[in-house]
């Protein structure tokens, strides 16, 4: 561990008495994150901490807070979660989800500039989150590759809502305007006012750098790239790198026009559009999965690692990839459709005059009914298309289904093949998704029922995690839930809201751990064993005044406290005997003194009868017997001999 890491007085804290800090990972001008681990649900987090001396600024902490606010509420794989927020004394803090990986900084720095899936896959990802944040009203304000998270599992996620407001909150003064400069878009210099397509902007230029290896604006001072936003037009990436594809160019052109009202209306219109180039280029956002960089794990130490992000090799057509002139090879394919235009307009010409003549059967004939066409898996607006050209009217109906994904036709009434009149009414039913269920409390219940009440309310599952607890043996003392959806688990134990098709870990008592107390160390090893707990050669060695010399006393706490679980490794602590006090010197005390000092040690206390009718002042010990100094066990009996003075 570095020197900093270890000055830092935060390493090794428990914070809210849950948060254990293992070590540093990051620093900005507002916070610190570390990674932690989380006492109490036993994983790893991301826990970010305001700095010390902005804790007194309301400003600061509001923002601080907003962000907490505005990732909690979207829910989408590709926004980083936020999990909790909190005030430990003068320090606050948020609890958010721990992406060991790199920013796409980083990644740009290494690579300058990368390839067209690397881009797409980036972007897709990228615009797949901010939608939902537009979706529920939020503008992330601060949208630029170092708030770009790639994972090491192949995730990617936009993060760092510390700037995000509501969409009806949409202006900053100059002391608010805080987004990075070089992807500022123009209103925010020249009017202070930001919304969805603000964010759009700063898309549009980071699209252009990871194309082209740089910011399209460069400058000695911030305000001269201000400038540059307010007053230019961002050229098209293919000036700088010949191999980025027409509707790449075009799509970064659409994204950075000055005028927000001629970019795309939100994240959502981008994402569809660079869904149509992607089928058109034949290129598929990829996942790869990718190696570590130093990040620290749990001990705090890196992982010595290096993270690899999206290889350069491109799939899909090599074209894309390529230094051939693409904007030419886009313009030949162009021509060639149109030629095959011209021979599709001839036979549609053909097919019409026929069509005359057979209008009367389909007008009013017996072909004038028409069969309901099946749209199962689609939207309800493709339907609704699809069942007007066929001069039928739909209306929607929502029904839950675990089956046909959330927003997609389950099946229509009548459903599809049916013959109708033109212009009848075909109820399209859509997917809910998996229904909400309510769960009640399962603790302390048998873990056969529970499984019972979870298959009723159609979620399955998984294996069970085996605890030793105080509770009966098969007993259930917690559950966690898996959503289908994906995001992070839920605590159940004590009911929750779930959906049908979620799966489920049930939390089940062995009962106790075997008291091995009073037993020999072979003999408390062997019966642990024999609950698949496993007992350390090393043992803990304490004095007992309740067990002899090599009897077990009981087993040392777990390290991390919770309960153990089957293969855990327990530690023993054997007793050595009784513990030993040494014995004060009495001698040349009267008889009561000696007799009140031995006894307030621990001791008994012995000497000749006849001394006892002799006035305690005319009393001296002279002698003791065990002798002064020695230790012995509490309650032996000291001997003392007396003599008369005077």
């Amino acid at each position: 561990m570095s020197t900093s890491q270890q000055a830092d007085p935060l390493i090794g804290r428990l914070v809210d008495g849950r948060y254990r800090v293992r070590a540093r990972i990051a620093r900005g001008g507002m916070a610190t994150v570390y990674v932690a681990t989380d006492l109490r649900l036993e994983r790893r987090i991301a826990l970010k901490v305001m700095h010390g001396h902005l804790s007194d600024d309301s400003v600061f902490q509001s923002r601080f807070i907003q962000e907490a606010r505005a990732a909690a509420r979207l829910a989408d794989p590709h926004v980083v979660n936020v999990f909790d927020q909190g005030q430990d004394g003068d320090m606050a803090y948020l609890v958010m989800e721990y992406l060991p990986g790199i920013t796409l900084r980083e990644l740009m720095r290494e690579q300058r500039r990368l390839t067209i899936p690397q881009t797409i896959t980036i972007m897709d990802a990228v615009l797949s989150g901010l939608a939902a944040a537009h979706r529920a009203g939020i503008i992330h304000r601060d949208v630029k590759p170092e708030n770009v998270l790639l994972a090491e599992d192949g995730r990617i996620k936009i993060g760092d809502f510390g700037l995000a407001r509501a969409a009806t909150a949409n202006t900053a003064s100059g002391a608010q305007l805080l987004g990075t400069i070089a992807y500022l878009a123009p209103e925010l210099v020249t009017r202070g006012v930001a919304d969805a397509r603000s964010d759009i902007y700063a898309l549009g230029i980071m699209l252009y750098e990871m194309l082209v290896g740089e910011q399209p604006y460069k400058g000695e001072q911030p305000m001269q790239i201000a400038f540059q936003h307010a007053t230019d037009s961002v050229p098209r990436p293919s000036a700088k790198n010949p191999g980025v594809p027409e509707q790449l160019d075009e799509l970064v052109l659409w994204s950075t026009e000055k005028n927000p009202d001629e970019r795309p209306v939100d994240a959502r219109e981008m994402l569809d559009r660079l869904r149509e180039i992607e089928r058109q280029l034949g290129v598929a956002p990829q996942v790869t999965r990718t190696a570590g960089r130093g990040v620290p794990d749990d001990d705090g130490l890196p992982s010595g690692e290096l993270t690899q992000v999206l290889p350069a090799a491109a799939t899909g057509p090599a074209a894309i990839v390529g230094d051939t002139d693409n904007a030419a090879r886009l313009r030949q394919v162009t021509r060639r459709r149109a030629v095959r235009g011209g021979w599709l307009l001839a036979l549609v010409v053909i097919l019409a005059a026929l069509a005359a003549g057979v209008g009367w059967w389909f007008g009013s004939g017996p072909g004038s009914l028409v069969a309901v066409p099946d749209v199962r898996g689609v939207t309800f607006a493709e339907a609704q298309t699809t069942l007007g050209e066929q001069s039928l009217r739909a209306e929607e109906r929502g029904e839950n289904s675990i089956d046909v994904e959330t927003g997609l036709v389950i099946e229509t009434d009548p459903p599809a093949g049916s013959r109708l009149d033109k212009d009848a009414l075909v109820t399209v039913i859509v997917s809910l998704g998996p229904a909400e269920v309510a769960l009640g409390r399962v603790v302390d219940l048998p873990a056969e029922q529970v499984r019972d009440q979870l298959a009723q309310n159609v979620i399955t599952t998984r294996a069970d995690a085996e605890f030793f607890t105080d509770a009966p043996a098969g007993t259930v003392v917690g559950m966690r839930i898996h959503p289908r959806a994906g995001g992070d688990d839920i605590d159940c134990g004590e009911g929750c809201t779930a959906r049908q098709a979620d799966e489920a870990t049930l939390l089940v008592s062995r009962g106790p751990v075997p008291n091995v107390a009073g037993e020999s160390v072979d003999s408390a090893r062997s019966e642990l064993g024999g609950v698949q707990l496993a007992v350390a050669d090393q043992v803990i060695e304490q004095s007992s005044e309740s067990y002899a010399a090599g009897e077990v006393i009981g087993i040392a706490d777990r390290e991390d406290g919770g309960w153990w679980q089957p293969g855990d490794t327990v530690t023993l602590i054997v007793s050595t005997g009784p513990p030993l006090f040494e014995i004060p010197d009495v001698v040349g005390q009267t008889r009561d003194g000696a007799i009140a000092t031995l006894e307030d040690a621990g001791f008994q206390v012995d000497y000749a009868v006849f001394f006892a009718a002799i006035p305690d002042s005319l009393t001296e010990v002279v002698s003791m017997d065990p002798g002064a100094g020695e230790f012995v066990v509490r309650g032996t009996r000291i001997y003392i001999q007396l003599t008369v003075t005077g």
